[in-house]
């Protein structure tokens, strides 16, 4: 394991195919922070996001085909882990989460092991209607009786974790749909971590196009509905699997 100042913090952004933006980004990350450590995870991208993530400063690391963003997460926080880093947050390549806010949801760790950037929670403008946003409340509600917390948005990807959570991820982190954000939330929640909530406003995607017909997101509350019945499932058997 390498020794890593006590102050570093990894950032760690998933990629697929995001050639176009992944380069700014990295480079708006490095400029919010002279502590922030970039590492994209390039997530058998077929175009040329590796060496745009380079050229920006970033270290990059492969994966030899697609294996979805809690793949390439899992990927980013066993490098920590290995590293010797004891703080890591997610920063998604297509350009919503906004570097400026890194610091913001890392505040968070001060007082819980996970910090999520939350986009329902009185800042900003980000808005879902309709089944997707049925879901997302749902989903929300569930899983703050689980955390005996309130949490407004447990399905963003923008979120920090410490010490224990990073070697809690490098153990168990799902690549299905869904699990790189409510399963893997529940199992850590089941396991003893906590968490906590920061408000953040979300930017508009800079690259590609996200799924908001009424088919997509109809789709979206039922997968929801059962990836968090497999998420409350797992996540107790797995807890009972752990000596305390």
């Amino acid at each position: 394991m390498s020794s890593i100042p006590a102050d570093r913090v990894l950032v760690i952004v998933p990629a697929w195919n995001e050639a176009g933006i992944v380069g700014t980004t990295v480079r708006e990350i490095r400029a919010a922070g002279d502590r922030y450590d970039v590492v994209v995870v390039d997530d058998g991208s077929s175009d040329d996001t590796a060496r745009q993530a380079r050229a920006a400063g970033a270290t990059v690391l492969p994966l030899p085909f697609n294996m979805g963003v809690g793949g390439a997460m899992r990927t980013g926080f066993t490098y920590a882990q290995r590293r010797g880093y004891t703080r890591a947050i997610q920063v998604d390549a297509d350009g919503q989460h906004n570097p400026a806010d890194i610091e913001k949801v890392l505040a968070g760790l001060d007082h819980a092991d996970i910090s999520i950037g939350a986009r329902f929670a009185d800042v900003g403008d980000y808005d879902a209607r309709g089944p997707r946003r049925w879901a997302m409340t749902f989903l929300a509600g569930t899983v703050s009786r689980v955390a005996k917390t309130r949490l407004t948005d447990v399905t963003s990807g923008f979120r920090a974790a410490g010490r224990r959570a990073i070697d809690q991820y490098v153990r168990y982190y799902p690549a299905e749909y869904l699990g790189d954000t409510v399963d893997s939330l529940v199992s850590a929640l089941h396991s003893g971590l906590t968490v906590t909530q920061v408000p953040v406003a979300m930017r508009p995607r800079a690259h590609g196009k996200p799924s908001q017909n009424p088919l997509g997101a109809t789709v979206y509350l039922l997968r929801s509905v059962f990836a968090l019945s497999l998420a409350l499932m797992r996540g107790r058997r797995g807890a009972e699997e752990v000596p305390a």
